[in-house]
């Protein structure tokens, strides 16, 4: 949850039940509280920064209602860039326990790139921070696992989903979690929670009473996107498979050519990321000749049988945010055109796809995305620009 002036948004299922059908006559206006959406709204479109738009919405009651009925709120998350939530870097800030059922917080650090010198914060229970296994984000949601529970959070508001415990056949505290993804906003009728495990892919259909089990015999699911509709996996050796939900779980091989004959760095894992008709996979290669290294992008062309992995000399306008967990979902757009964003010790960093780094510019760790079970810094979406607030 944010602190300070964000508090109000601790429950957004009461704000999210205003009712906003009945517009007062300018002549019944009695203070700011009374305006009508129409002019609210015009306010939202000007917005220059996701903490506008977020303080305008945790103002009051009404105000927050005219957010959630305008028609339009993920075209925010083309306009501007993520927040960096730097959940390993512990800030002071107001206590807020007793908001949240008297739990101890842990306050941890949250950068908008729009503002950098605007300080904000994120407090989630200390319990869960400590306690329970990172295993992934999706639409605005921490997802995390521990022995055979689950646990879906809301980054900022602090709302919990717990799906039913997971059917594990055998011994659930030596299990591995490697990724979790939603496939849609939690309150979409369609949404599943996808989690991969060193055995198994599991599949809860949001809001049901079961999970489905598919048991993996190769390598474990690493990564899962949407792209044009369906969904796509990686794997641990970066092979990928289309995925499907119905009638029921499976995965079926894309067959498709190496990327190059460059060699992958040894600290940092490729990734697939969706760009409009495009589905990337971002890669950092060290190149033999100087020891530079450089972040490239490929997309899968799949015209061609096998399909095939092409290197991408232009991003055109768009822009990467990726985080410092192989598990955390990279996401795009809102920055700096053909530009790879990465949160480094105090704040992020900038690198162009495609230029060389050299070494001697900064530590290279510093472009690290690791696979450990305490969270890491991510970028993420508020989860209230994907849905209707409801």
């Amino acid at each position: 949850m944010f602190c300070r002036e964000f508090a109000i948004m601790q429950s957004p299922s009461k704000l999210g039940a205003a009712s906003v059908s009945t517009q007062p006559a300018p002549s019944m206006l009695r203070c700011w509280a009374d305006l009508p959406d129409d002019p609210l709204h015009t306010i939202l479109a000007l917005s220059g920064s996701f903490r506008d738009i977020l303080a305008l919405a945790a103002t009051c009651r009404s105000w927050r209602a005219a957010f959630c009925s305008y028609p339009s709120k993920y075209t925010f998350c083309s306009k501007f860039p993520p927040l960096l939530v730097q959940l390993n870097a512990s800030v002071q800030a107001a206590d807020l326990s007793s908001n949240n059922g008297r739990q101890d917080l842990h306050t941890c650090k949250v950068i908008d790139p729009t503002n950098k010198n605007i300080p904000l914060c994120y407090q989630i229970p200390l319990e869960i921070y400590q306690q329970m296994h990172f295993a992934g984000t999706s639409y605005g949601q921490l997802i995390f696992c521990r022995g055979g529970d689950c646990l879906v959070v809301d980054v900022f508001s602090g709302a919990k989903v717990s799906p039913p415990r997971l059917p594990f056949n055998g011994e659930f505290e030596r299990e591995i979690y490697f990724s979790a993804t939603l496939t849609a906003p939690l309150a979409s009728s369609n949404s599943h929670l996808l989690v991969s495990t060193t055995t198994s892919l599991f599949d809860w259909p949001v809001g049901s009473d079961f999970w489905s089990e598919l048991q993996l015999s190769h390598a474990w699911i690493e990564q899962i996107v949407e792209f044009n509709g369906q969904f796509i996996a990686m794997d641990d050796c970066y092979e990928i498979y289309t995925l499907q939900l119905s009638p029921q779980l499976g995965l079926q091989k894309i067959t498709a050519e190496c990327v190059s004959n460059l060699t992958p760095s040894s600290y940092v894992k490729p990734w697939l990321v969706v760009c409009g008709d495009m589905l990337l996979m971002v890669s950092c290669f060290s190149t033999y000749v100087s020891g530079w290294s450089v972040f490239v992008a490929h997309h899968l062309d799949m015209s061609t049988n096998p399909a095939k992995w092409v290197e991408v000399k232009q991003l055109d306008n768009w822009a990467l945010f990726a985080g410092g967990d192989v598990r955390s979902r990279p996401e795009r757009r809102g920055g700096r055109s053909k530009s790879l964003y990465y949160p480094g010790l105090h704040s992020f960093i900038v690198h162009v796809v495609g230029d060389e780094q050299d070494p001697s510019a900064g530590p290279m760790i510093e472009y690290n995305r690791t696979w450990c079970p305490n969270l890491q810094p991510l970028w993420v979406y508020p989860s209230m620009f994907y849905s209707d607030c409801q």
